[in-house]
């Protein structure tokens, strides 16, 4: 993500309509960027197999022509915005396990200094001002490389919540269907202790509580739940189930006791959660991991934004997926922490109105409903200590590094993980990278795969004792330059797995109607299944006003990398299952080893000239 700047003059959602739609990529293109993106993981057999899978697949009249006809017919129907407007539910909202851990991601934020309940306010504060700015559409589109940036998905920070459903789940949000928005509620929920408040942050007239205020009322909920709720009750346990079973528990908890009904409303339309830690992390590493899945009974993981604050003061935010990316959530993190907390208040017109009204949220539980929130609770714990976690700090490498020696950072930071992995694991296993692709209308992001066939020859130079320097050296800029030109192709839209998987998922929603009861061959292929196990899954983050980035394994053997890449500092956090520990701490040993000689390796040719 580039610094960018505002469209000066441009309401916030003003151009939303008059960018560029998402590119559709003919299927042949997609076929042929499949068969070049999967070839180098695969064997020649497997190469083969994949071949003639996709060659009956593209043929005339073959399935793919029928799916990809279905595709470009919906793409131009009144109404839609983007080919991937059935995708993006089915991908966030459509997932059956657990999103806690396994979705959601986390910030942690750089520290302030503050006490937990000044820091706590202020950052109330601040999202009070970006919501103001918001509803009346005083913040300017973001600008890239001089291109708007899509800003549809600022509609999700406030008031909005995933709601579990039983084939897929559905969102609650002010803005929709016959609402038009923005969000009318005052309050926020905030946790503490396992006990959750509904505390109201704007008056009656709309206008923000000051950070007097807002400090009386934290303190005043901190005082109410100063006994830790019984274990068997907080029922923010229930949104670390798999999406189904909480789905069932939602629906008993509705048919148990009216109260439970505004209960919930009172969560699902809060403004956003707070989250009032009563202990300190004991590093930045316990801090990582306790933004990420820490839960005690004060967390609601479907909730779009959860400030957390830890008793020392230090904070954090846990982001609930399916309607945000990261690169929203930094361009609001970078205007909650890059302006006072004093001058934000200001700003919003806050005024003192008295101690905020504060009120707890119960729920009416019976005996099985306490069960499932204790059970819930247990399983998410285990689930926690099951995950094993490294945050590693580079302060002698930064993009600056990268820049000064004419690479691309991300393409070195990239290659790097690539040869720590081979030293790690003995092989190169498929790469995912998250690309954005907010320039388009309701663009989100683009699946890239990081392994080329010359970061394949680049891997192997850098452990061939018969290659010189200046042959490693001219593998690694030529797999950089390649890296680059396939980024550069994601964010126009040019990949293939995202079509492909679509064309996939038309075939299981309407195969009988187009006529294609069974799923094509090509999705069963080695290439299609390698491509997309990841044994690496990555994304970058960067802001000078956070300190880490995270979340969770996309699979039993994955790695999941999350890295803050600023001018001269390297922060990467790695999470994978704690029965492959081993691999992911060797892999960060290597990763640190990696960086070194690669950065060598440039400057020596730096030298040299």
């Amino acid at each position: 993500m580039n610094t960018s700047q505002g469209a000066a003059g441009a309401q916030t959602f003003s151009l939303e309509e008059s960018l560029p739609r998402v590119p559709l990529p003919s299927l042949d293109a997609s076929c042929e960027r499949f068969l070049s993106w999967c070839a180098p993981l695969l064997t020649p057999d497997e190469r083969a197999e994949t071949e003639a899978a996709v060659a009956a697949f593209r043929r005339p009249g073959g399935p793919g022509r029928v799916l990809h006809a279905a595709l470009e017919a919906y793409d131009a129907t009144d109404g839609v915005h983007s080919w991937l407007d059935t995708f993006w539910p089915y991908r966030y909202l459509g997932r059956r396990d657990r999103i806690a851990l396994n979705a959601n991601f986390f910030f942690l934020f750089r520290d302030s200094g503050r006490t937990q309940v000044e820091r706590a306010a202020g950052l109330i504060a601040g999202a009070l001002d970006y919501k103001r700015q918001l509803d009346q559409e005083l913040i300017p589109p973001v600008v890239l490389r001089g291109q708007a940036q899509s800003m549809v998905q600022n509609k999700y920070l406030f008031s909005t919540t995933r709601i579990p459903g039983i084939p897929q789940d559905t969102v609650r949000a002010p803005y929709g269907e016959g609402s038009p928005g923005p969000s009318r509620a005052r309050h926020v929920v905030v946790f503490h202790r396992g006990n959750a408040f509904r505390m109201d942050v704007l008056g009656a007239d709309g206008a923000p509580h000051d950070l007097d205020d807002l400090e009386a009322g934290l303190r005043a909920v901190m005082k109410a739940g100063a006994e830790p709720a019984a274990p068997d009750t907080p029922v923010g346990h229930l949104t670390t189930m798999a999406r189904a079973d909480w789905a069932a528990a939602r629906r008993s908890l509705l048919a148990r006791d009216p109260r439970n009904a505004r209960a919930l409303d009172d969560v699902e339309t809060a403004l956003f959660c707070v989250c009032l830690e009563d202990f300190a992390p004991e590093d930045t590493q316990d801090a990582c991991d306790e933004l990420l899945y820490g839960d005690r009974g004060n967390r609601w993981f479907d909730k779009a934004i959860s400030l957390i604050v830890f008793a020392d003061g230090r904070a954090g935010i846990n982001v609930e997926h399916c309607e945000l990316d990261g690169t929203t959530i930094l361009s609001f993190t970078d205007a909650l922490l890059s302006t006072p907390a004093e001058e934000q208040s200001r700003r919003s017109g806050a005024r003192s109105q008295g101690l905020p009204a504060v009120e707890p949220i119960t729920f009416a539980l019976d005996d099985a409903l306490r069960a499932q929130v204790r059970s819930a609770a247990d399983a998410f714990a285990a689930y926690g200590e099951a995950t094993a976690t490294r945050s590693l700090t580079f302060t002698d490498f930064g993009s600056n590094t990268a820049k000064a020696r004419g690479m691309s950072p991300d393409a070195f930071v990239q290659a790097a993980y690539q040869l720590a992995h081979q030293r790690a694991k003995g092989l190169l296993g498929a790469t995912y990278e998250s690309i954005a692709t907010r320039q388009y209308r309701h663009g989100r992001t683009e699946a890239m795969r990081v392994v080329t066939p010359a970061m394949l020859d680049f891997v192997a130079a850098m452990d061939d004792p018969a290659a010189d320097e200046a042959t490693r050296r001219a593998a690694f800029r030529t797999a950089a330059e390649h890296h680059v030109a396939r980024a550069k192709e994601c964010q126009a839209g040019q990949a293939p797995e995202q079509h492909l998987w679509e064309l996939e998922l038309i075939q299981r929603r309407r195969g009988a109607e187009l006529g294609l009861t069974e799923q094509p061959a090509l999705y069963r292929t080695p290439g299609w299944l390698t491509l997309r196990d990841d044994y690496l899954s990555t994304s970058s983050a960067p802001s000078e006003n956070i300190q880490y980035f995270g979340f969770g394994s996309t699979s039993t053997r994955c790695i999941g990398v999350a890295y803050v890449l600023l001018p001269e500092r390297f922060n990467v956090y790695l999470s994978t299952p704690a029965a492959v520990a081993d691999q992911m701490r060797t892999f960060a040993d290597r990763l640190r080893e990696a960086v070194a000689e690669l950065r060598d390796l440039l400057t020596a040719d730096e030298a040299g000239h």
